[in-house]
């Protein structure tokens, strides 16, 4: 079972990946550090299709540097990516669908991807070619396949950064208050403010300041399977300002959980790809294609050649018996 690992212990091990080739080996290898070690070696920009204006860029590709890239063609792009509308890689906002800096979810800018499956064969995917998988792969989390490179839409690419719609702050902070745990929460934007309030309220009843607010407008899509976007959102990231003994972790779980059941309340939902306090309710209110999701990965990989701490933790929420946890009351001592 392809497992992942710390960065640095993998790269103790082994070179970095660094062509399909390489890829496709250490899938059929089975070797654990193939996740990790695919965003560290494949870092390449790879062909610019100026007749169809597309860019091909492997997994590992950092979105700073191919905002450096398409300075001409994109010059926006460079601003969105400093204030971190793009964080991380291109592979990682594809595995998630992430959010483009106009709202709208990834897939709107991919022409098509390149994969290695858990056999080891290396697909082009597209809408018009292996569909199927493309839909997804595409915020699919990596359970499908290892991504190689994608092909972006460079005109789409440009007028999403042009239209770019930064997150609107509202700072509560006060002295001495830091956030501890953020919590990104979906509502419509009809509900936004009943929600706000209802979200406050919570909070001052666990007790739990809310450090900072902030909003993005996000758009609707239809083209993957396990979407986020349902319709248009206001994101909602709520920053807890949690105390740090242990005991916050379990009281942070429990106070998420409420802040979900909340969005939930008011028409909304959560981001699949980050909010593991999720309950196995919330998840199959919110995403009740997760269940065909995970049976259609065990069809294409049976020995769950690919995994990943996301699929296996959806796999046991999904799995599990509730479990209810009762406090006994401290018996009166007998006369």
């Amino acid at each position: 079972m392809l497992r992942t690992q710390t960065l640095d212990s993998a790269a103790a091990e082994c070179p970095p990946l660094c062509s399909a080739g390489d890829l496709r080996r250490a899938v059929l290898q089975a070797r654990a550090d193939a996740p990790r070690l695919a965003s560290a070696g494949l870092d390449r920009i790879l062909r610019w299709d100026a007749a169809r204006a597309l860019i091909e860029v492997q997994s590992g590709t950092r979105w700073r540097a191919l905002a450096a890239s398409l300075a001409r063609s994109a010059p926006a792009l460079e601003a969105c990516v400093a204030r971190g509308a793009l964080p991380g890689r291109v592979g990682d906002a594809l595995a998630a669908n992430a959010p483009a800096p106009d709202g709208q979810p990834l897939v709107a800018l991919v022409e098509a991807a390149t994969l290695v499956t858990p056999d080891g064969e290396l697909q082009c995917v597209s809408r018009a070619r292996n569909a199927d998988l493309f839909a997804l792969a595409v915020g699919g989390q990596g359970l499908f396949g290892l991504t190689y490179s994608i092909s972006l839409r460079v005109e789409a690419l440009a007028q999403a950064a042009r239209h770019a719609q930064p997150a609107e702050t509202l700072e509560l902070q006060r002295p001495g208050e830091c956030a501890a745990r953020a919590i990104v929460l979906f509502v419509p934007p009809a509900q936004l403010e009943a929600f706000l309030a209802a979200a406050r309220a919570l909070c001052d009843e666990w007790r739990v300041p809310i450090a900072r607010i902030d909003v993005l407008r996000t758009r609707a899509e239809a083209e993957t399977v396990l979407r986020w976007a349902k319709q248009g959102y206001a994101a909602v990231t709520l920053h807890l300002a949690l105390p740090q003994p242990l005991g916050a972790c379990v009281r942070g779980t429990q106070l998420c959980r409420a802040l979900i059941d909340c969005a939930i309340g008011h028409a909304g939902s959560f981001p699949i790809a980050t909010t593991r306090e999720a309950s196995r309710a919330q998840l199959e209110a919110c995403y009740p294609e997760l269940k065909a999701v995970l049976v259609e990965k065990a069809r294409r990989d049976p020995g769950a050649r690919l995994s990943n701490a996301w699929y296996r933790h959806h796999r046991r929420v999904l799995e599990d018996a509730r479990i209810v946890v009762r406090w006994n009351a401290p018996q009166a001592a007998s006369a």
